[in-house]
């Protein structure tokens, strides 16, 4: 192997670990939203955002980005979650989050339309579908969905664009340090409490709800947003879009665990197509 296919090998592999290492960490976030749930929705998201935002204080110099990536930044972290946030409100919880579960596959279609040069290839479409109704068979285990319509689901689908156009988007600024997630972080933190002020109740935190805030925001909420910059400037957006299905599998199955109930055959069939297309997806050429 020459040292420039080694090169592109090592930067294949380090983008799919930190993607990886990102889904892992968003595998914890139904396990500890459910821990937290009688928390207000907005209050939970920007404590725990402010605390994601903490590690990368001390690098306060590198978040003098354009104004223009800022932007980017909290369209992607505040206006993902407001969005999601807004769905839940007004469409059932299970198909609210199936419809947000389109991101990955818009990620892996929208790909040559934000990124010059990358070609949208037939085997990535079908590993991207296959993963999706992985994800469908994970979020509702069999359960029989409710047939209305609602418009939550709009803003579910809403969620679901801003998050796969940021992602994507990040790719088309220009370059700038992944510090300034930190930033990122702080503001749509920022906006996400100035919700919480103008749109729900106040609350009283114990001891315990702070110490599980500290780690959403340390993880989920933090973390794995730094590692999933580092992927999509490392790697292929296709991949790493189809490898986050992973995510409410991961989610699911940890849940279970948690909860102390058994693994069903919806959720092994789900792992046998969001894995399938996981090997497929990582494997086919770029």
């Amino acid at each position: 192997m020459n040292p420039a296919t080694l090169a592109a090998s090592r930067g294949t592999t380090a983008s799919h670990l930190y993607a990886l290492g990102a889904i892992a960490l968003w595998a914890l976030l139904a396990t500890l939203g459910v821990a937290l749930s009688h928390v207000p929705p907005f209050l939970l998201t920007g404590a725990a955002l402010v605390i994601g935002s903490v590690p990368a204080w001390p690098l306060w110099r590198q978040w003098r980005i354009p104004l223009r990536t800022l932007a980017l930044g909290v369209y992607g972290l505040f206006g993902f979650h407001f969005l999601l946030f807004i769905a839940l409100r007004h469409a059932p919880a299970v198909e609210a989050n199936l419809v947000n579960y389109l991101w990955p596959l818009l990620i892996v279609v929208m790909a040559p339309l934000f990124l010059p040069g990358m070609t949208l290839r037939v085997v990535h479409v079908v590993a991207a579908l296959a993963g999706f109704a992985g994800a469908g068979l994970a979020i509702a285990g069999g359960r029989e969905l409710a047939g209305g319509w609602s418009w939550g689901y709009v803003a579910a689908l809403g969620s679901a664009f801003i998050w796969a156009s940021y992602s994507l988007g990040t790719r088309r600024v220009g370059p700038f340090p992944t510090a300034a997630i930190g930033l990122f972080g702080l503001v749509s933190g920022g906006l996400s409490l100035a919700c919480h002020w103008l749109l729900e109740p106040r609350v009283a935190l114990s001891a315990p709800d702070w110490g599980l805030l500290v780690l959403m925001g340390l993880g989920p909420l933090g973390a794995a947003f730094f590692l999933w910059d580092k992927a999509l400037k490392t790697g292929d957006a296709r991949r790493i879009g189809i490898l986050s299905y992973l995510t409410p599998l991961a989610s699911t199955v940890l849940l279970v665990l948690v909860t102390g109930r058994g693994l069903s055959g919806w959720i092994l069939a789900a792992a046998a197509l969001i894995i399938g297309a996981a090997v497929v997806g990582v494997r086919a050429r770029a």
